[in-house]
């Protein structure tokens, strides 16, 4: 069995990699869990001083593996050199608060002493997806490699060019042999790899059903896991928001990475009284984007990262369409091409509303009013990101805690940042990454009590 990488602007055919024997899968965790043995007995301060390293390597070869990025998935070059950069800045974050994030947390009882301590469990296995091949792979794997833990890829098929080149950098970087392994295998063959005694934890990045099926063999064999899973993020407008800083940013936040951003904007909800203005100035800006060729400097959409993903976001459009959605801009498809689009006059119902649309397609509901507005933005079976608009600071915050989401920002476009946790509820997910809660997702929180 081979995994083909196709760049999806030509789909030309650019790598093959042979999947894994069972016996170099067998040989792989092995050298993860003696990589296990050595990240402990090294300590905290050189398995920092190796990640510092690799965040040096990471900008010194930003455009090497930004080009790899784009070839393998079809994002822009200077989207992709961002993300590697944003690896190394979260590289350099937890280096440089590890220390502290591992400290044990003192706890007052009638005993001597009494603490949490952190503790690194093994292996943890990581179940990654391809629209963001990097970021979603660093932003797991630095803590965890930071507190102890080795860790094994397994990265969607079309980007396995990007999980082998990870490995090399974290070797590269100086980690123990084993560390940081790639696994190319199939989903179907995850199994065995899951239920290993070695594999402590399993993270998946990735659709709702792929998180269902990797919960279960996870259940099965006593497994902690982590869930990041689907959205359809809100972003809503209210009617005294700053419109124009509102539009530029809705269109940001949809249309980055060609739409496949599981905290894209998927859902543009503006109070009825703004609505009509904020639909002129989207439209203006959407029409203005030029969708290509991902390695011109003026492209600012590339092609999505496969043809069937473009074939689905056009049949969501078109079927929402069909339901009395109207087009404004947009909607052409050439292969993996498809032009950034606009569809007004969403209602629940449509596809555009009720599923995940993965792609450039933003879709603008009207509310009549803000108590409208937050129960369309919670009519879904998602809870990731939302976004809320309104100058009124004060109003914001109460509302914020009546939205179901992972993470509500004010003003802002939804982002993760390594400073804060990120993570969803309902169909979005569990557990969290980033900050000091993703720190300790896969650590063993030891209770010592001395008498």
């Amino acid at each position: 069995m081979t995994f083909k990488s196709i760049y999806p602007f030509t789909q030309e055919t650019i790598a093959e990699y042979p999947a894994h024997t069972k016996d170099e899968i067998a040989s792989r965790l092995q050298h993860g869990w003696q990589a296990f043995s050595a990240l402990r007995q090294a300590g905290t301060e050189q398995r920092a001083a190796w990640m510092m390293q690799a965040a040096t390597l990471l900008r010194e070869q930003a455009a090497e593996h930004g080009t790899l990025i784009s070839r393998e998935m079809g994002k822009t070059l200077s989207e992709a050199k961002a993300e590697v950069l944003k690896c190394a800045s979260t590289a350099e974050y937890y280096a440089n608060n590890i220390g502290a994030m591992l400290q044990p947390r003192l706890i007052a009882t009638e005993g001597k002493k009494s603490y949490a301590a952190f503790e690194p469990k093994g292996i943890i296995l990581a179940i990654m997806p391809w629209n963001f091949p990097y970021w979603q792979v660093f932003r797991f794997a630095i803590p965890n490699l930071l507190a102890g833990n080795a860790v094994v890829l397994k990265h969607a098929s079309n980007v396995s060019g990007c999980g082998l080149a990870i490995e090399k950098l974290f070797l590269e970087a100086g980690f123990p042999e084993g560390a940081f392994q790639a696994l190319l295998v199939s989903s179907k063959n995850m199994e065995p790899i899951i239920a290993d005694p070695r594999i402590q934890g399993v993270t998946l990045t990735g659709s709702t059903p792929a998180g269902m099926s990797v919960a279960a063999l996870a259940g099965k064999y006593i497994k902690k896991t982590v869930l990041e899973l689907g959205g359809s993020d809100p972003f809503i407008v209210l009617k005294d928001a700053n419109l124009a800083e509102a539009a530029k940013i809705a269109v940001k936040a949809r249309m980055q990475n060609a739409g496949q951003s599981c905290i894209a904007a998927k859902r543009w909800i503006v109070e009825k009284p703004a609505a009509e203005d904020f639909i002129q100035q989207v439209q203006a800006i959407i029409t203005s984007l030029q969708q290509g060729d991902p390695f011109l400097p003026d492209t600012d959409t590339g092609p999505m990262a496969r043809a069937d993903l473009a074939d689905e976001i056009t049949r969501q459009m078109e079927q929402s369409i069909g339901k009395g959605a109207q087009l404004l801009a947009g909607g052409e498809q050439h292969g993996c091409n498809f032009t950034p689009a606009l569809l007004t006059g969403v209602q629940p119902g449509m596809p555009a509303f009720d599923e995940e649309t993965f792609g450039p397609l933003a879709a603008v509901i009207t509310a009549h009013d803000e108590a409208a507005a937050i129960r369309l933005a919670n009519q879904t079976p998602f809870g990731l990101g939302a976004a809320l608009w309104t100058k009124d600071l004060d109003k914001a915050a109460r509302l914020a805690t009546l939205i179901d989401s992972g993470n509500v920002f004010i003003n802002a476009m939804v982002r993760s940042d390594a400073r804060l946790p990120f993570g969803g509820v309902k169909q979005s997910g569990y557990g969290r990454e980033l900050s000091v809660e993703g720190a300790h997702e896969f650590l063993n929180i030891k209770t010592v009590y001395i008498a």
